[in-house]
């Protein structure tokens, strides 16, 4: 039995009071239109639940009448994984069910729901002189939920790890509205499947993360940050090895910037034209953190040694002061937004083993050339960890739409040169709607008809994040 637009409206009122359900187009914008604008369908209703419980009756209805539902976070996925396809789905935002549970500094966690920003759970973790280290550019909107349900990475993965290595536990609903308890955490416990990783990175399709126990760590004593020009990517690659082995685990970045995205920024009044002087083609950002007040510096002298090689371009700088530290992450973390001053862009979200970040590079700019000279590339990301955001920009005396319809043939060119290299065609952004049928072209068969076992068990009449992920 299927049940009118109006009729569902009816019901969820019934569960819900009249400020947590949305269902006029002007007041469900702000939920419909993601990051990249790509995708434009409406939504049937914004649900807005204030409690757990209340989450699980909605599913309980839905999973009853087969209503596809999208669960929502900050709504800063860059995929398409948040927003409807069919036009027919009931949004579930997470943004209320957003408490702090729990705070334990002398076992390193924090406990929070899935609504609660990643900014404010860093903050939190600030407060009491801890560290909660997975950062991103969409901080200040993006939630925990949500950045779980995409295993997030961002620049500290290289020392602390991605979403799913910094969760001790999850909580999350499934699409009957049962509810799972992963938040128990021990060390050792081989007790059957291993669910909270099965659930962190499904991207919604199996289940709705509701909170989560993260990972947090005392916070450095001081930090070395370093600006570094280099001639090329290899150097770039040589440096990465050498700063490793000086500093270990203390190596807390490493990331990878374009000439042309500071341009850009300087261009468009986004940084101090005077804080570089743009001699190199591609720069390293390196951060080491120091928890001890008594270490000793390690940049310092590795920058005279690494200059004596010829390894380091003139125009290298290390940060004097917190704010000149602060102005070199604020100049990374506007480069994939910076971008729209350029023009369009076509991006990727990809990864290799670090060591073939230089060959992936070189070889993608050199195939893309080839379509058109004049196309302006523009590859950053997390070298240390090998995943790159490997863009392009319009070139400056061609049209948008001109550009955009050569989508398809520079993503062919790229994700190629990714399979080639025994890559991942989504780094830390997932597949959502935009790569679906790429990931159906190229995952192991064997694999997609695994997930595919896991999400009919999970979720047999299929409405969470329908034709989100896989095809069924």
């Amino acid at each position: 039995m299927s049940l009118t637009a109006t009729q569902i409206i009816s019901s969820l009122e019934k569960i819900l009071d009249e400020n947590s359900i949305i269902f006029t187009k002007e007041k469900m914008q702000s939920f419909l239109t993601e990051p990249r604008n790509r995708f434009h369908q409406p939504a049937l209703a914004v649900l807005k639940p204030n409690s757990i419980s209340q989450l699980q009756e909605i599913m309980r209805f839905a999973n009853k009448y087969k209503i596809p539902i999208i669960p929502q976070g900050g709504n800063s996925g860059l995929v398409g994984g948040q927003v409807p396809l069919y036009g027919n789905e009931l949004i579930v935002s997470l943004a209320k069910i957003n408490k702090l549970r729990e705070l334990n500094i002398e076992e390193g966690y924090i406990l929070v729901e899935a609504g609660m920003i990643l900014q404010q759970v860093q903050n939190i973790a600030r407060e009491k002189n801890m560290l909660f280290p997975l950062s991103i550019g969409s901080k200040g909107s993006a939630q925990i939920g949500g950045i779980l349900a995409t295993n997030a990475g961002g620049a500290q993965v290289l020392s602390y790890g991605n979403g799913r290595e910094l969760c001790l536990g999850i909580e999350a609903i499934l699409a009957d509205g049962s509810l799972y308890n992963g938040l128990k955490f021990l060390r050792k416990d081989n007790s059957g499947y291993d669910l909270n990783n099965l659930l962190i990175g499904s991207e919604g399709s199996l289940a709705i993360i509701t909170a989560a126990k993260l990972k947090i760590f005392p916070r450095a004593k001081f930090y070395e940050t370093a600006l570094i020009g280099v001639k090329n990517l290899n150097i770039a690659y040589q440096l990465f090895q050498q700063l490793v082995k000086k500093a270990q685990k203390r190596l807390t970045a490493f990331e990878l910037i374009s000439r042309f995205g500071i341009a850009i920024q300087i261009e468009n009044k986004l940084i101090n034209q005077d804080f570089i002087s743009l001699q190199s083609p591609y720069y390293i950002l390196a951060e080491i953190s120091h928890f001890d007040i008594e270490e000793k510096e390690i940049l310092t002298q590795f920058f005279e040694i690494a200059y004596e090689k010829n390894l380091i371009n003139e125009d290298s700088i290390i940060a004097q002061s917190m704010a000149e530290r602060n102005e070199i992450w604020q100049m990374r973390e506007q480069m994939s937004e910076s971008q729209k001053f350029a023009g369009a862009s076509i991006k990727h979200d990809i990864s290799v083993a670090p060591k073939l970040v230089p060959e992936l590079i070189e070889r993608g700019i050199r195939e893309v050339a080839k379509i058109n000279k004049n196309i302006r590339p523009c590859p950053f990301g997390h070298m240390g960890d090998g995943n790159i955001h490997f863009n392009f920009s319009q070139p400056v005396k061609m049209e948008r739409e001109e550009f955009l319809s050569l989508t398809k043939e520079i993503n062919q060119i790229i994700y190629d040169i990714v399979l080639s290299l025994d890559g991942s065609i989504s780094a830390e952004h997932g597949i959502g709607q935009l790569k679906i049928d790429l990931l159906e072209r190229v995952k192991d068969p064997t694999a997609i008809k695994m997930m595919k076992l896991i999400k009919n068990s999970l979720d047999p009449n299929n409405i969470l994040n329908r034709g989100k992920v896989l095809k069924l």
